[in-house]
């Protein structure tokens, strides 16, 4: 897949602790990061934050132990407008609590590894 220009940012910011019942429990950033490789969206990241906090106010920090168990996690994802804006109902499904925001952004540079298929 090539990916150049213009493109859309999705950034889902939840808690690390957060699940997807309907998966087995599985941590909702890796639930998240399968459906958006089924959807055959372009790549998806997710970073450990060590600090943070959303709408409940509490402070989530890996300084304290009793509130490092939640701290926050961002799933980046970066594709096509149109493939993003088709994955996003997507994640209204499996985000209850959490942030989604979209951002335009400019691909310069976006190569796999040798399974790259003429355009």
């Amino acid at each position: 897949m090539r990916l150049h220009g213009k493109a859309l940012r999705v950034t889902v910011l939840i808690g690390e602790s957060d699940t997807y019942a309907g998966s087995g429990r599985r941590p909702l950033y890796s639930e998240i990061v399968h459906r958006a490789h089924a959807a055959g969206l372009a790549g998806a990241s997710v970073f450990r934050g060590i600090e943070g906090f959303g709408a409940s106010s509490l402070i989530h920090t890996s300084r304290l132990l009793s509130l490092s168990e939640d701290l926050p996690v961002a799933v980046v994802i970066v594709d096509t407008e149109e493939r993003v804006r088709a994955f996003l109902p997507v994640l209204g499904e499996l985000v209850g609590e959490g942030l989604v925001t979209l951002d335009e952004v400019e691909v310069l540079h976006y190569k796999g590894r040798g399974r790259e298929t003429p355009a």
